[in-house]
């Protein structure tokens, strides 16, 4: 039985609302892995806030640290004038999350969600080349402002801008072609040869794992080519970490087992740990060519994102939840198989890293209806890829073995009652 408030966002709320629509309940509470409805009932999360809530719902420790600073009249907004909320925020990230990793990059805080990031990489990325096509992938999305919508591959997205989506070459991602094809070295010959057609790009970007295009998982290898072939072309090597970044994918930089640096990284999301609008874009110092004011944004100043960022570093002052993530990775993974092996005709492939899991289904509206059903059953998750063919996976990081595998068990119970009605639904062998 759905709630009645729910007719509240029929009748007022415009027809673009989408997450209401898969998920039709009205939600009061949360903690940590789990969210309320105000009819009581507890659902699993395996969304996260599409990412943005990698710790979970309602962190003690950021709860605490957020109410400290509003009862003390902290700055709440601040532009990107000085403030000490923004001092400890910037050393702390640089003490915990840059120096350790060698990364000298500068902090460059634009407006603050994904796009915004994404807008201003794509913007200094022009402004340090002096050029203007951007190289993308297949299936990357990227944000859905004009500049970022243009260097995703989404056709539905792109149809909405209303105008052409220009300065961008589109490449094929990793595995995107048949197996065997090598797409690096296709980018590199159109680079190479004059009757290409291809003019010198003002750079690349990419996801490392592709969030919304469908779970698909560059190898460390492609992405170490990739870094590779921007130092010898000179063109900046831009990644979108803002899905897949924030110990998503195991380590806080879903880049570092490649054993790259890329010049300007895209953090949003997870980034301020409490589903706080916030958004930072790290720059190679020699790249960081803006002048005061520029590039600017009236809610850069996050001032209560910085405080709960602050606190979310403590997860990375050790590899605990790394290797927290990978262990709980292998178990969504091995479920993920089991489901796979035991329904063939649903043509299931399984996707991902770490804790950015997938099930991709190749029967129409298979992974739709899965999520469909896991939602009855009390799991909240969503679908991911050009054709909504993926059952998608982002459960909070910091969730317990225990509550991990219970959402699973849900999960593998809707794919076997969505494969029982589509036998049913199929015409009988002649």
């Amino acid at each position: 039985m759905t709630s009645p408030t729910l007719d509240v966002f029929e009748r007022h709320e415009s027809a673009v609302r989408s997450y209401v629509r898969s998920f039709p309940d009205v939600f009061t509470t949360a903690k940590g892995h789990l969210v309320r409805s105000e009819s009581g009932r507890e659902y699993i999360d395996f969304f996260a806030g599409a990412g943005a809530l990698n710790y979970g719902h309602n962190d003690d420790g950021m709860k605490a640290a957020l109410l400290e600073y509003i009862s003390g009249d902290g700055i709440a907004h601040a532009l990107d004038m000085g403030t000490t909320a923004k001092a400890r925020f910037l050393e702390r990230f640089h003490e915990v999350l840059l120096a350790p990793r060698g990364l000298e990059h500068r902090v460059l805080f634009p407006g603050p969600t994904g796009t915004n990031a994404v807008e201003t990489a794509l913007k200094l990325a022009r402004k340090v080349t002096g050029r203007e096509k951007i190289v993308s992938f297949t299936n990357a999305f990227h944000g859905m402002t004009l500049g970022s919508l243009a260097v995703t591959g989404n056709s539905f997205k792109r149809g909405g801008a209303g105008l052409p989506l220009d300065n961008t070459v589109f490449m094929p991602f990793a595995d995107f072609l048949d197996e065997g094809f090598d797409s690096l070295s296709y980018l590199e010959r159109m680079l190479e040869n004059g009757g290409s057609g291809m003019d010198l790009p003002a750079g690349v970007i990419v996801e490392t794992v592709q969030g919304e295009g469908g779970i698909n998982a560059a190898s460390f290898g492609w992405l170490k080519r990739l870094n590779d072939l921007c130092a010898r072309w000179d063109l900046p090597l831009i990644v979108d970490d803002i899905q897949a970044g924030c110990g998503r994918t195991g380590p806080f930089f879903s880049f570092e087992p490649a054993g790259i640096k890329p010049d300007i990284i895209c953090l949003s999301k997870s980034l301020s740990g409490y589903g706080l609008p916030m958004a930072l874009v790290l720059v190679r110092p020699d790249m960081d060519l803006f002048g005061p004011g520029e590039h600017n944004g009236t809610f850069r100043g996050n001032s209560m994102a910085f405080v709960t960022a602050t606190e979310a570093l403590r997860f990375w002052e050790d590899d605990t939840l790394t290797q927290d993530v990978l262990r709980k990775g292998e178990i969504v993974q091995e479920a993920l198989e089991a489901m796979a092996a035991k329904h063939p005709d649903l043509k299931p492939d399984v996707r991902g890293r770490g804790l950015m899991r997938g099930l991709g289904l190749g029967a129409e509206g298979a992974a739709n209806a899965v999520c469909a059903e896991a939602f009855k059953g009390g799991v909240i998750m969503e679908t991911s890829g050009p054709a909504s063919e993926v059952a998608k996976l982002l459960p909070p990081l910091t969730i317990p073995e225990a509550a991990l595998r219970q959402g699973l068990d849900v999960m593998a119970k809707a794919v076997d009652t969505v494969a029982e009605r589509i036998a049913k639904d199929q015409p009988a062998a002649a």
